[in-house]
C-alpha cells in the first residue's frame, strides 16, 4: 500500500535512506530539511510548519537529531533543545492533528551494564547528556497524547556518510595498523535496513489503530560484536590487510562515557510488525556496495 509520509530530516544518513527506500516502495515522501524545519526553531515556528503539512499523512517520522555524543557534553542546551524540546512540540502537534508519529531513539538511554539484550521496557539510566536528552524526548512523546512509536536503534552507519565504517576505510589508507576498542559490544545497524523497518512499521501503524503508543528496538540482527570486531569484519570484507589491535575503552578516552553493552532485543518489533531484521553482516555487505558505487562514480 502506498503511503504519504513526512520525514523531518533531509541530509542525514537515516533521512536519506528513508527518502530513497520510501520512493523505491512507491510512497509519497515529503522531506523537511533544516531550511523548512530546524529543530532549534521556536515552538510557534515548529507548530506552523507541522500545521502546514498536507492533510492525510500516514506518518510523520523524526529522522533528525543532535547525535554528536561528545559534543553534547559541552553543548547540553543544544542537545536537549533538538532531542527533547522539539520532539515534544512535534508530538503535541501530531496529537492535535491526528498524525501517527515515529520518534527514533538510541541505545544510549541504557547504562550498558547488562549482559543480555535490553528489552524495550527495561530500566533506563543514560550515562551522558546525549542519552539523557534522547530519553527526555522519549518521555515527552509518551506524555504528548500522540499516537506514536518510539524506535530505539544502535550503531547506525551507511557507506557514504561520516560514520564508523567510512572512518575505518579512511584510516586504512594511511597505515597498516589501527587500534580499536574491543570492550564495547553491540550490533551495527545499516541505515537502509533501519529505514525499511521504519517504513514497514509506519504502514502497519497507520492501518491498525489498535496498536498503542509503544517503544520497540530496531537494529540489525546477528551475533553481537565489538567495535574492534566490526572493524575486522569491514577490512576482511574489503580484502584490506590491516592489523587491528584490540584496546580497552580506558585507552581511548572520550568526553562522553559510552555504554559497554548496547545489544537491543528486537523480538517484539519483529513479531508485532512481521518484519525480520537482517543480520548485521548482510548490512555490512550492502553498505560496502554503496562505497564501491561511490568510488565508481568518482
Amino acid at each position: 500500500m502506498s503511503l504519504r509520509i513526512a520525514v523531518i530530516g533531509k541530509t542525514g544518513q537515516l533521512a536519506r535512506a528513508l527518502l530513497y527506500e520510501g520512493e523505491e516502495l512507491g510512497h509519497e515522501v515529503i522531506a523537511l530539511g533544516r531550511d523548512t524545519l530546524d529543530l532549534t526553531f521556536t515552538a510557534s515556528q515548529i507548530e506552523a510548519t507541522i500545521a502546514a503539512l498536507p492533510s492525510g499523512l500516514d506518518a510523520l517520522i523524526l529522522a533528525a537529531a543532535y547525535t554528536n555524543v561528545d559534543g553534547a557534553e559541552t553543548k547540553p542546551d543544544l542537545a536537549y533543545t533538538v532531542n527533547a524540546t522539539a520532539p515534544a512540540i512535534i508530538a503535541r502537534c501530531c496529537a492535535k492533528l491526528d498524525i501517527p508519529f515515529i520518534y527514533i531513539s538510541t541505545d544510549y538511554v541504557f547504562d550498558g551494564e547488562a549482559d543480555i539484550p535490553y528489552q524495550p521496557d527495561d530500566d533506563t539510566d543514560p550515562l551522558g547528556v546525549y542519552g539523557a536528552s534522547k530519553l527526555d524526548g522519549e518521555l515527552a512523546v509518551l506524555e504528548s497524547g500522540a499516537r506514536a512509536l518510539i524506535l530505539r536503534t544502535s550503531w547506525l552507519y551507511d557507506g557514504v556518510s561520516r560514520n564508523f565504517l567510512t572512518t575505518m576505510l579512511d584510516l586504512a589508507k594511511s597505515g597498516n595498523q589501527i587500534s580499536v576498542v574491543d570492550d564495547q559490544i553491540g550490533r551495527p545497524t545499516f541505515s537502509h535496513h533501519l529505514a525499511l523497518a521504519i517504513l514497514k512499521s509506519a504502514n502497519v501503524f497507520s492501518q491498525q489503530p489498535d496498536i498503542e503508543t509503544s517503544i520497540y528496538h530496531v537494529t540489525n540482527g546477528g551475533e553481537p560484536v565489538s567495535w574492534a570486531g566490526f572493524a575486522k569484519a569491514i577490512f576482511k570484507a574489503k580484502g584490506i590487510g590491516i592489523k587491528v589491535d584490540d584496546i580497552p575503552t580506558s585507552d581511548y578516552p572520550t568526553a562522553a562515557e559510552r555504554p559497554a553493552y548496547s545489544v537491543l532485543d528486537t523480538d517484539s518489533f519483529e513479531r508485532r510488525f512481521q518484519h525480520p531484521l537482517p543480520d548485521w553482516q548482510a548490512g555490512l555487505r550492502a553498505a560496502l556496495e554503496m562505497t564501491e558505487d561511490l568510488s565508481s562514480a568518482d
